[in-house]
Protein backbone atom coordinates (compact mmCIF):
# COMPACT_ATOMS: atom_id res chain seq x y z
CA UNK A 1 0.00 0.00 0.00
CA UNK A 2 1.36 3.47 -0.90
CA UNK A 3 1.73 5.78 2.08
CA UNK A 4 2.24 9.51 2.36
CA UNK A 5 5.25 11.07 4.07
CA UNK A 6 3.47 11.69 7.38
CA UNK A 7 2.49 8.03 7.62
CA UNK A 8 6.06 6.95 7.04
CA UNK A 9 7.19 9.30 9.80
CA UNK A 10 4.61 7.68 12.09
CA UNK A 11 2.98 11.01 12.94
CA UNK A 12 -0.61 11.01 14.24
CA UNK A 13 -3.11 12.09 11.58
CA UNK A 14 -4.01 15.17 13.62
CA UNK A 15 -0.52 16.61 12.99
CA UNK A 16 -0.57 16.05 9.24
CA UNK A 17 -2.13 19.47 8.34
CA UNK A 18 0.47 21.19 10.51
CA UNK A 19 3.24 19.27 8.77
CA UNK A 20 1.91 20.26 5.34
CA UNK A 21 1.85 23.91 6.44
CA UNK A 22 5.44 23.70 7.67
CA UNK A 23 6.52 22.09 4.39
CA UNK A 24 4.80 24.86 2.42
CA UNK A 25 6.56 27.53 4.51
CA UNK A 26 9.89 25.80 3.88
CA UNK A 27 9.25 25.70 0.14
CA UNK A 28 8.34 29.40 0.10
CA UNK A 29 11.49 30.20 2.07
CA UNK A 30 13.55 28.11 -0.32
CA UNK A 31 12.10 29.97 -3.29
CA UNK A 32 12.89 33.29 -1.66
CA UNK A 33 16.46 32.15 -1.09
CA UNK A 34 16.71 31.02 -4.68
CA UNK A 35 15.52 34.42 -5.89
CA UNK A 36 17.99 36.21 -3.64
CA UNK A 37 20.80 33.96 -4.83
CA UNK A 38 20.05 34.51 -8.52
CA UNK A 39 23.05 35.48 -10.59
CA UNK A 40 22.05 37.62 -13.54
CA UNK A 41 23.67 37.30 -16.96
CA UNK A 42 23.84 39.62 -19.94
CA UNK A 43 25.81 42.71 -20.96
CA UNK A 44 26.51 44.06 -17.49
CA UNK A 45 29.43 46.40 -18.13
CA UNK A 46 31.03 48.49 -20.87
CA UNK A 47 32.40 46.30 -23.70
CA UNK A 48 31.08 43.16 -22.01
CA UNK A 49 34.00 42.11 -19.80
CA UNK A 50 36.67 43.52 -17.50
CA UNK A 51 39.35 42.96 -20.16
CA UNK A 52 37.25 45.30 -22.36
CA UNK A 53 37.48 42.94 -25.35
CA UNK A 54 34.01 43.90 -26.63
CA UNK A 55 33.22 40.30 -27.56
CA UNK A 56 29.98 38.44 -26.87
CA UNK A 57 30.83 34.80 -27.57
CA UNK A 58 27.34 33.46 -26.90
CA UNK A 59 25.48 34.91 -29.88
CA UNK A 60 23.79 31.91 -31.50
CA UNK A 61 21.18 33.70 -33.61
CA UNK A 62 23.02 36.30 -35.69
CA UNK A 63 25.67 35.14 -38.15
CA UNK A 64 27.35 36.35 -41.37
CA UNK A 65 24.72 34.56 -43.44
CA UNK A 66 21.55 36.12 -42.01
CA UNK A 67 22.85 39.63 -41.30
CA UNK A 68 22.01 41.40 -44.56
CA UNK A 69 19.53 44.04 -45.68
CA UNK A 70 17.00 41.42 -46.80
CA UNK A 71 16.68 39.51 -43.55
CA UNK A 72 18.03 41.95 -40.94
CA UNK A 73 16.94 45.48 -40.03
CA UNK A 74 15.36 47.87 -37.57
CA UNK A 75 12.60 46.27 -35.48
CA UNK A 76 11.48 49.01 -33.09
CA UNK A 77 12.61 52.04 -31.09
CA UNK A 78 12.09 53.44 -27.62
CA UNK A 79 12.03 57.25 -27.36
CA UNK A 80 13.92 58.78 -24.44
CA UNK A 81 14.31 62.28 -23.02
CA UNK A 82 17.94 63.00 -23.94
CA UNK A 83 21.18 61.79 -25.44
CA UNK A 84 22.28 58.23 -24.59
CA UNK A 85 26.04 58.52 -24.09
CA UNK A 86 26.52 55.28 -22.15
CA UNK A 87 26.46 51.85 -23.79
CA UNK A 88 23.08 50.08 -23.35
CA UNK A 89 23.24 47.32 -20.74
CA UNK A 90 21.23 44.08 -20.95
CA UNK A 91 20.08 41.59 -18.31
CA UNK A 92 18.38 38.25 -18.94
CA UNK A 93 15.21 37.14 -17.13
CA UNK A 94 14.51 40.00 -14.72
CA UNK A 95 11.35 39.75 -12.62
CA UNK A 96 9.67 43.17 -12.75
CA UNK A 97 7.21 43.42 -9.83
CA UNK A 98 3.61 43.32 -11.00
CA UNK A 99 4.56 42.97 -14.68
CA UNK A 100 6.33 39.66 -15.20
CA UNK A 101 9.72 38.34 -16.28
CA UNK A 102 11.58 40.12 -19.07
CA UNK A 103 14.89 40.40 -20.79
CA UNK A 104 15.63 44.03 -19.96
CA UNK A 105 17.77 46.66 -21.67
CA UNK A 106 18.82 49.67 -19.58
CA UNK A 107 19.80 53.11 -20.85
CA UNK A 108 20.66 56.42 -19.21
CA UNK A 109 20.38 59.94 -20.60
CA UNK A 110 22.00 63.33 -20.29
CA UNK A 111 18.66 64.53 -18.91
CA UNK A 112 19.45 62.55 -15.73
CA UNK A 113 17.02 59.72 -16.49
CA UNK A 114 17.26 55.91 -16.37
CA UNK A 115 14.98 53.67 -18.43
CA UNK A 116 14.36 49.92 -18.23
CA UNK A 117 12.81 48.57 -21.44
CA UNK A 118 11.54 45.19 -22.56
CA UNK A 119 14.48 44.11 -24.69
CA UNK A 120 12.18 42.07 -26.94
CA UNK A 121 9.75 44.92 -27.55
CA UNK A 122 6.56 43.13 -26.45
CA UNK A 123 5.92 45.89 -23.90
CA UNK A 124 6.33 49.17 -25.76
CA UNK A 125 6.60 51.54 -22.80
CA UNK A 126 9.24 51.62 -20.08
CA UNK A 127 9.03 48.83 -17.51
CA UNK A 128 10.25 51.44 -15.05
CA UNK A 129 12.10 54.74 -15.19
CA UNK A 130 13.83 57.10 -12.79
CA UNK A 131 14.52 60.80 -12.99
CA UNK A 132 17.00 62.58 -10.77
CA UNK A 133 15.83 66.10 -11.54
CA UNK A 134 12.96 68.28 -10.32
CA UNK A 135 12.91 71.58 -12.25
CA UNK A 136 10.08 72.89 -10.09
CA UNK A 137 12.45 72.72 -7.13
CA UNK A 138 15.42 74.11 -9.04
CA UNK A 139 17.08 70.72 -9.71
CA UNK A 140 18.16 70.28 -13.34
CA UNK A 141 20.94 68.66 -15.34
CA UNK A 142 24.06 70.83 -15.51
CA UNK A 143 23.73 73.26 -18.44
CA UNK A 144 26.67 72.65 -20.73
CA UNK A 145 27.15 76.41 -21.03
CA UNK A 146 28.01 76.52 -17.32
CA UNK A 147 31.15 74.47 -17.96
CA UNK A 148 32.36 77.03 -20.56
CA UNK A 149 33.17 74.11 -22.86
CA UNK A 150 33.34 75.27 -26.48
CA UNK A 151 32.19 73.52 -28.53
CA UNK A 152 29.96 71.63 -26.16
CA UNK A 153 29.98 67.87 -26.89
CA UNK A 154 26.59 67.53 -25.23
CA UNK A 155 23.12 68.53 -26.35
CA UNK A 156 22.94 71.55 -24.02
CA UNK A 157 22.79 69.56 -20.73
CA UNK A 158 24.97 67.13 -18.77
CA UNK A 159 23.44 64.40 -16.65
CA UNK A 160 24.49 60.73 -16.79
CA UNK A 161 27.45 60.22 -19.10
CA UNK A 162 29.58 57.21 -18.13
CA UNK A 163 28.22 53.71 -18.81
CA UNK A 164 26.76 52.23 -15.60
CA UNK A 165 27.73 48.82 -14.26
CA UNK A 166 25.44 46.07 -12.96
CA UNK A 167 26.24 43.69 -10.10
CA UNK A 168 24.91 40.27 -11.21
CA UNK A 169 24.65 38.86 -7.68
CA UNK A 170 22.75 41.67 -5.97
CA UNK A 171 20.83 42.92 -9.01
CA UNK A 172 22.13 46.46 -8.54
CA UNK A 173 22.95 49.11 -11.14
CA UNK A 174 25.55 51.74 -10.23
CA UNK A 175 25.72 55.10 -12.02
CA UNK A 176 26.77 58.72 -11.52
CA UNK A 177 24.31 61.57 -12.11
CA UNK A 178 25.31 65.23 -12.30
CA UNK A 179 22.84 67.99 -11.36
CA UNK A 180 22.59 71.71 -10.80
CA UNK A 181 20.61 72.44 -7.66
CA UNK A 182 19.64 76.07 -7.11
CA UNK A 183 22.99 77.28 -8.30
CA UNK A 184 25.12 74.53 -6.78
CA UNK A 185 26.67 71.64 -8.75
CA UNK A 186 26.45 68.10 -7.43
CA UNK A 187 27.47 64.62 -8.59
CA UNK A 188 26.03 61.56 -6.87
CA UNK A 189 26.65 57.82 -6.98
CA UNK A 190 23.36 55.91 -7.23
CA UNK A 191 22.77 52.21 -6.55
CA UNK A 192 19.46 51.12 -8.12
CA UNK A 193 17.49 47.91 -7.88
CA UNK A 194 17.37 46.61 -11.47
CA UNK A 195 13.84 45.25 -10.93
CA UNK A 196 12.27 48.54 -9.86
CA UNK A 197 14.73 51.44 -9.97
CA UNK A 198 14.53 51.89 -6.20
CA UNK A 199 17.59 53.28 -4.44
CA UNK A 200 19.60 50.74 -2.43
CA UNK A 201 22.20 50.72 0.35
CA UNK A 202 21.19 54.14 1.66
CA UNK A 203 22.04 55.82 -1.63
CA UNK A 204 22.57 58.05 -3.36
CA UNK A 205 25.76 59.53 -1.94
CA UNK A 206 27.31 62.89 -2.85
CA UNK A 207 30.75 62.51 -4.43
CA UNK A 208 33.46 64.40 -2.59
CA UNK A 209 37.23 64.00 -2.58
CA UNK A 210 40.42 65.91 -1.88
CA UNK A 211 44.17 65.31 -1.88
CA UNK A 212 47.14 67.31 -0.67
CA UNK A 213 48.80 69.16 -3.52
CA UNK A 214 49.74 72.41 -5.14
CA UNK A 215 48.02 71.62 -8.43
CA UNK A 216 45.49 73.61 -10.43
CA UNK A 217 42.59 74.91 -8.38
CA UNK A 218 44.13 74.07 -5.02
CA UNK A 219 43.14 76.02 -1.94
CA UNK A 220 45.62 76.08 0.90
CA UNK A 221 47.52 73.09 -0.46
CA UNK A 222 44.40 71.00 -0.94
CA UNK A 223 43.09 69.91 -4.36
CA UNK A 224 39.37 69.15 -4.19
CA UNK A 225 37.02 67.38 -6.56
CA UNK A 226 34.99 69.88 -8.61
CA UNK A 227 31.53 68.63 -9.66
CA UNK A 228 31.36 71.39 -12.30
CA UNK A 229 34.72 70.78 -13.95
CA UNK A 230 35.02 66.98 -13.65
CA UNK A 231 33.38 64.84 -16.35
CA UNK A 232 32.48 61.30 -15.29
CA UNK A 233 33.20 59.96 -18.79
CA UNK A 234 34.65 56.41 -18.50
CA UNK A 235 32.44 53.40 -17.90
CA UNK A 236 32.22 52.23 -14.31
CA UNK A 237 34.18 49.19 -13.06
CA UNK A 238 32.86 46.72 -10.47
CA UNK A 239 35.61 44.57 -8.99
CA UNK A 240 35.57 42.44 -5.84
CA UNK A 241 32.86 44.44 -4.11
CA UNK A 242 34.14 47.89 -5.04
CA UNK A 243 32.76 50.27 -7.68
CA UNK A 244 35.47 52.37 -9.36
CA UNK A 245 34.70 55.70 -11.06
CA UNK A 246 36.88 57.92 -13.24
CA UNK A 247 36.77 61.58 -14.30
CA UNK A 248 38.32 63.92 -16.83
CA UNK A 249 37.10 67.32 -18.05
CA UNK A 250 34.40 69.09 -20.02
CA UNK A 251 36.25 70.28 -23.12
CA UNK A 252 39.60 70.75 -21.32
CA UNK A 253 38.24 73.68 -19.31
CA UNK A 254 40.56 74.24 -16.33
CA UNK A 255 40.99 73.58 -13.53
CA UNK A 256 40.60 69.81 -13.69
CA UNK A 257 42.49 66.62 -12.88
CA UNK A 258 42.19 62.93 -13.49
CA UNK A 259 40.34 61.39 -10.56
CA UNK A 260 39.62 57.74 -9.73
CA UNK A 261 37.49 56.90 -6.70
CA UNK A 262 36.44 53.55 -5.24
CA UNK A 263 33.20 53.00 -3.32
CA UNK A 264 32.05 49.91 -1.45
CA UNK A 265 29.32 48.29 -3.54
CA UNK A 266 27.22 47.40 -0.50
CA UNK A 267 28.08 50.38 1.72
CA UNK A 268 28.57 53.22 -0.81
CA UNK A 269 31.41 54.39 1.43
CA UNK A 270 34.49 55.77 -0.30
CA UNK A 271 37.29 53.22 0.03
CA UNK A 272 40.02 54.37 -2.38
CA UNK A 273 41.21 57.55 -4.09
CA UNK A 274 43.72 58.59 -6.76
CA UNK A 275 44.47 61.95 -8.38
CA UNK A 276 46.69 61.85 -11.48
CA UNK A 277 48.13 65.37 -11.15
CA UNK A 278 47.96 66.58 -7.53
CA UNK A 279 50.83 69.05 -8.09
CA UNK A 280 50.01 69.84 -11.73
CA UNK A 281 46.98 69.94 -13.97
CA UNK A 282 44.89 67.91 -16.42
CA UNK A 283 45.79 64.22 -16.88
CA UNK A 284 42.12 63.32 -17.27
CA UNK A 285 40.78 59.76 -17.21
CA UNK A 286 38.26 59.73 -20.07
CA UNK A 287 39.25 56.97 -22.54
CA UNK A 288 36.56 57.98 -25.05
CA UNK A 289 33.97 56.61 -22.65
CA UNK A 290 35.63 53.22 -22.20
CA UNK A 291 35.59 51.58 -18.80
CA UNK A 292 38.52 51.04 -16.47
CA UNK A 293 40.17 47.65 -17.07
CA UNK A 294 40.98 44.83 -14.63
CA UNK A 295 42.98 41.62 -14.91
CA UNK A 296 42.27 38.22 -13.26
CA UNK A 297 44.63 39.06 -10.40
CA UNK A 298 42.57 42.13 -9.50
CA UNK A 299 44.90 44.81 -10.85
CA UNK A 300 43.26 47.90 -12.35
CA UNK A 301 44.51 49.68 -15.49
CA UNK A 302 43.78 53.06 -17.07
CA UNK A 303 45.31 55.61 -19.43
CA UNK A 304 45.52 59.33 -18.70
CA UNK A 305 45.22 62.20 -21.16
CA UNK A 306 47.59 65.09 -21.70
CA UNK A 307 48.75 66.81 -18.55
CA UNK A 308 51.65 67.39 -16.22
CA UNK A 309 54.25 64.61 -16.07
CA UNK A 310 57.09 65.00 -13.57
CA UNK A 311 57.69 61.54 -12.14
CA UNK A 312 61.12 61.50 -13.81
CA UNK A 313 61.99 64.51 -11.65
CA UNK A 314 60.73 63.02 -8.43
CA UNK A 315 57.18 64.33 -8.79
CA UNK A 316 53.80 62.61 -8.57
CA UNK A 317 52.01 63.75 -11.75
CA UNK A 318 51.17 61.20 -14.45
CA UNK A 319 49.89 62.88 -17.60
CA UNK A 320 49.85 60.73 -20.78
CA UNK A 321 50.55 57.45 -19.01
CA UNK A 322 49.47 53.83 -18.73
CA UNK A 323 48.85 53.20 -15.01
CA UNK A 324 48.52 49.95 -13.04
CA UNK A 325 46.93 49.89 -9.58
CA UNK A 326 46.19 47.64 -6.67
CA UNK A 327 42.51 47.34 -5.62
CA UNK A 328 43.15 50.11 -3.07
CA UNK A 329 44.42 52.37 -5.90
CA UNK A 330 48.05 52.16 -4.86
CA UNK A 331 50.05 52.81 -8.03
CA UNK A 332 52.11 49.71 -8.84
CA UNK A 333 53.63 50.41 -12.25
CA UNK A 334 53.37 52.72 -15.24
CA UNK A 335 54.48 53.47 -18.79
CA UNK A 336 54.89 56.97 -20.24
CA UNK A 337 56.01 57.57 -23.86
CA UNK A 338 59.39 59.21 -24.44
CA UNK A 339 57.71 62.10 -26.31
CA UNK A 340 55.27 62.93 -23.52
CA UNK A 341 56.36 66.58 -23.51
CA UNK A 342 55.21 67.00 -27.11
CA UNK A 343 52.04 64.99 -26.51
CA UNK A 344 51.09 67.30 -23.66
CA UNK A 345 52.07 70.48 -25.47
CA UNK A 346 49.96 69.62 -28.53
CA UNK A 347 46.96 68.06 -26.73
CA UNK A 348 47.70 64.63 -28.22
CA UNK A 349 46.17 62.47 -25.49
CA UNK A 350 47.66 59.06 -24.90
CA UNK A 351 44.51 58.18 -22.95
CA UNK A 352 41.88 58.65 -25.66
CA UNK A 353 41.18 54.91 -25.60
CA UNK A 354 40.91 51.95 -23.27
CA UNK A 355 43.61 49.47 -22.31
CA UNK A 356 42.57 46.20 -23.97
CA UNK A 357 43.82 43.15 -22.03
CA UNK A 358 44.83 40.30 -24.28
CA UNK A 359 44.45 36.64 -23.33
CA UNK A 360 47.64 34.93 -22.17
CA UNK A 361 50.10 34.98 -25.06
CA UNK A 362 52.51 32.23 -26.14
CA UNK A 363 55.45 34.55 -26.81
CA UNK A 364 58.06 36.02 -24.52
CA UNK A 365 55.53 38.25 -22.76
CA UNK A 366 52.38 36.36 -21.70
CA UNK A 367 50.63 39.33 -20.03
CA UNK A 368 49.93 42.20 -22.40
CA UNK A 369 47.78 45.31 -22.60
CA UNK A 370 47.12 47.18 -25.87
CA UNK A 371 45.97 50.77 -26.32
CA UNK A 372 46.16 53.62 -28.83
CA UNK A 373 45.78 57.39 -28.50
CA UNK A 374 45.49 60.53 -30.57
CA UNK A 375 49.04 60.13 -31.87
CA UNK A 376 47.94 57.06 -33.87
CA UNK A 377 50.44 54.63 -32.36
CA UNK A 378 49.19 51.29 -31.07
CA UNK A 379 51.21 50.32 -27.98
CA UNK A 380 51.64 46.71 -26.85
CA UNK A 381 52.78 46.92 -23.22
CA UNK A 382 54.00 44.23 -20.82
CA UNK A 383 51.62 44.25 -17.86
CA UNK A 384 54.24 42.53 -15.69
CA UNK A 385 56.87 45.24 -16.34
CA UNK A 386 55.29 48.25 -18.00
CA UNK A 387 58.51 50.11 -18.84
CA UNK A 388 58.06 53.35 -16.90
CA UNK A 389 59.67 56.40 -18.60
CA UNK A 390 62.86 56.75 -20.59
CA UNK A 391 63.47 60.02 -22.49
CA UNK A 392 65.45 58.23 -25.22
CA UNK A 393 63.34 55.15 -25.98
CA UNK A 394 60.10 53.37 -25.13
CA UNK A 395 60.53 50.17 -23.14
CA UNK A 396 57.45 48.44 -24.53
CA UNK A 397 56.90 45.19 -26.38
CA UNK A 398 55.83 46.82 -29.64
CA UNK A 399 54.56 49.99 -31.25
CA UNK A 400 52.56 49.84 -34.47
CA UNK A 401 51.80 52.90 -36.57
CA UNK A 402 48.04 52.80 -36.94
CA UNK A 403 45.76 55.60 -38.05
CA UNK A 404 47.68 58.71 -39.08
CA UNK A 405 44.75 60.78 -37.79
CA UNK A 406 44.79 59.17 -34.37
CA UNK A 407 42.24 57.32 -32.25
CA UNK A 408 39.32 58.74 -30.29
CA UNK A 409 38.16 55.17 -29.69
CA UNK A 410 39.14 51.76 -28.34
CA UNK A 411 39.96 48.39 -29.85
CA UNK A 412 38.22 45.02 -29.73
CA UNK A 413 39.56 41.46 -29.68
CA UNK A 414 38.41 38.10 -31.09
CA UNK A 415 40.20 34.93 -32.23
CA UNK A 416 43.77 36.26 -32.09
CA UNK A 417 42.67 39.38 -33.93
CA UNK A 418 42.57 43.03 -32.82
CA UNK A 419 40.28 45.59 -34.47
CA UNK A 420 40.74 49.38 -34.45
CA UNK A 421 38.85 52.21 -36.14
CA UNK A 422 40.80 55.46 -36.37
CA UNK A 423 39.62 58.98 -36.97
CA UNK A 424 39.07 59.70 -40.70
CA UNK A 425 40.25 56.18 -41.35
CA UNK A 426 39.14 52.62 -42.09
CA UNK A 427 38.18 49.94 -39.59
CA UNK A 428 41.40 47.87 -39.54
CA UNK A 429 42.05 44.24 -38.66
CA UNK A 430 45.40 43.18 -37.14
CA UNK A 431 46.49 39.62 -36.51
CA UNK A 432 48.13 38.65 -33.22
CA UNK A 433 50.91 36.03 -33.24
CA UNK A 434 52.98 35.14 -30.17
CA UNK A 435 52.05 38.43 -28.56
CA UNK A 436 52.93 40.63 -31.55
CA UNK A 437 50.53 42.50 -33.82
CA UNK A 438 50.90 42.49 -37.56
CA UNK A 439 52.70 45.70 -38.45
CA UNK A 440 50.04 46.61 -41.02
CA UNK A 441 46.34 45.71 -41.17
CA UNK A 442 45.60 42.39 -42.87
CA UNK A 443 42.19 43.73 -43.91
CA UNK A 444 40.42 47.08 -43.85
CA UNK A 445 36.75 47.99 -44.19
CA UNK A 446 35.72 49.68 -47.45
CA UNK A 447 34.76 53.09 -45.99
CA UNK A 448 36.37 55.68 -43.72
CA UNK A 449 34.64 56.96 -40.59
CA UNK A 450 34.95 60.65 -39.81
CA UNK A 451 35.19 60.25 -36.03
CA UNK A 452 36.38 56.65 -35.86
CA UNK A 453 34.46 54.15 -33.79
CA UNK A 454 34.78 51.53 -31.04
CA UNK A 455 33.86 48.11 -32.48
CA UNK A 456 31.99 45.31 -30.73
CA UNK A 457 32.03 41.62 -31.62
CA UNK A 458 29.31 38.98 -31.71
CA UNK A 459 30.23 35.34 -32.24
CA UNK A 460 29.28 31.80 -31.33
CA UNK A 461 32.54 30.93 -29.63
CA UNK A 462 35.21 30.91 -32.34
CA UNK A 463 32.72 30.90 -35.23
CA UNK A 464 30.25 33.27 -36.92
CA UNK A 465 32.13 36.38 -35.86
CA UNK A 466 30.67 39.76 -36.79
CA UNK A 467 32.26 43.17 -36.12
CA UNK A 468 29.66 45.82 -35.35
CA UNK A 469 30.50 49.49 -35.29
CA UNK A 470 28.67 52.82 -35.37
CA UNK A 471 29.46 55.64 -37.75
CA UNK A 472 28.70 59.18 -36.65
CA UNK A 473 28.42 61.39 -39.75
CA UNK A 474 29.50 65.03 -39.77
CA UNK A 475 27.21 67.73 -38.46
CA UNK A 476 24.87 69.43 -40.90
CA UNK A 477 23.88 72.97 -39.83
CA UNK A 478 24.72 72.17 -36.22
CA UNK A 479 22.75 68.92 -36.13
CA UNK A 480 24.08 65.36 -36.22
CA UNK A 481 22.46 63.22 -38.95
CA UNK A 482 21.32 59.69 -38.09
CA UNK A 483 23.92 57.23 -36.90
CA UNK A 484 24.85 54.39 -39.26
CA UNK A 485 25.31 50.87 -37.89
CA UNK A 486 27.75 48.72 -39.86
CA UNK A 487 28.34 44.95 -39.69
CA UNK A 488 31.46 43.27 -41.11
CA UNK A 489 32.69 39.71 -41.39
CA UNK A 490 35.07 39.37 -38.43
CA UNK A 491 37.39 37.07 -40.37
CA UNK A 492 37.73 39.62 -43.17
CA UNK A 493 36.46 43.13 -42.41
CA UNK A 494 36.83 44.15 -46.03
CA UNK A 495 33.53 42.27 -46.45
CA UNK A 496 30.63 44.42 -45.26
CA UNK A 497 27.55 42.38 -44.41
CA UNK A 498 25.10 45.19 -43.70
CA UNK A 499 24.61 48.83 -42.83
CA UNK A 500 21.53 50.84 -41.95
CA UNK A 501 21.71 52.89 -45.17
CA UNK A 502 21.10 49.92 -47.46
CA UNK A 503 17.31 49.67 -47.11
CA UNK A 504 16.23 53.23 -47.84
CA UNK A 505 14.44 54.79 -44.88
CA UNK A 506 13.42 51.49 -43.28
CA UNK A 507 16.39 51.26 -40.89
CA UNK A 508 17.14 54.93 -40.22
CA UNK A 509 18.48 55.40 -36.68
CA UNK A 510 18.30 58.33 -34.30
CA UNK A 511 20.75 61.27 -34.42
CA UNK A 512 24.43 60.58 -33.94
CA UNK A 513 26.26 60.93 -30.64
CA UNK A 514 29.90 60.75 -29.63
CA UNK A 515 31.59 57.43 -28.85
CA UNK A 516 28.46 55.28 -29.26
CA UNK A 517 29.02 51.52 -28.80
CA UNK A 518 26.40 48.91 -29.81
CA UNK A 519 25.24 46.07 -27.58
CA UNK A 520 24.57 42.70 -29.23
CA UNK A 521 22.58 40.12 -27.26
CA UNK A 522 20.22 37.26 -28.07
CA UNK A 523 19.79 38.04 -31.75
CA UNK A 524 19.31 41.79 -31.39
CA UNK A 525 21.51 44.87 -31.64
CA UNK A 526 20.85 47.84 -29.34
CA UNK A 527 22.04 51.29 -30.40
CA UNK A 528 21.86 54.40 -28.24
CA UNK A 529 21.34 57.66 -30.12
CA UNK A 530 20.62 61.31 -29.46
CA UNK A 531 16.90 60.78 -28.92
CA UNK A 532 15.99 57.07 -28.85
CA UNK A 533 17.14 53.52 -28.28
CA UNK A 534 17.02 51.67 -31.60
CA UNK A 535 16.70 47.89 -31.77
CA UNK A 536 17.67 45.81 -34.80
CA UNK A 537 17.37 42.12 -35.49
CA UNK A 538 16.10 39.48 -37.90
CA UNK A 539 13.03 40.80 -39.71
CA UNK A 540 9.71 38.96 -39.40
CA UNK A 541 9.10 36.48 -42.23
CA UNK A 542 7.13 38.01 -45.08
Amino acid sequence: MQTNRSDRLCLPRIFQPLLKLLLAVCLVSLNVCLVEAQTYTGMLTWHNDLARTGQNLQETILNPTNVNSTTFGKLFSFPVDGQIFGQPLYVNSVVIPGKGTFNVVYVTTENDSVFAFDADGVVTSALWSDSFIDPGKGITPIPCADTESNPCPFDSVIGITGTPVIDPTSGTMYLVAATKENGKYVQRLHALDITSGAEKFGGPVVIKASVKGTGAGNKGGLVSFSPLHENQRPGLLLLHGVVYLGWASFGDVAPFHGWVLGYGAASLHQTALFNSTPNGSDGGVWQSGGGLTADPAGHIYLQTGNGTFDVNRGGSDYGDSFLKFSPTLVLLDYFTPDDQYNLNKSDIDLGSGVGLLLPTQQGKFPNEIVSAGKQGLIYVVNRSDMGKYNPKTNHVIQTVQGSTNGYWSSGAYWNSTVYYSGRKDFLSQYTLTNGLLSTIPVYQAPEKFLAGSTPAISANGSTNGIVWTIERPAMVKGIFPPEILHAYDATKVSVELYNTSQAGTRDVLGPGITFSVPTIMNGKVYVGTGSELDVLGLLPSQ
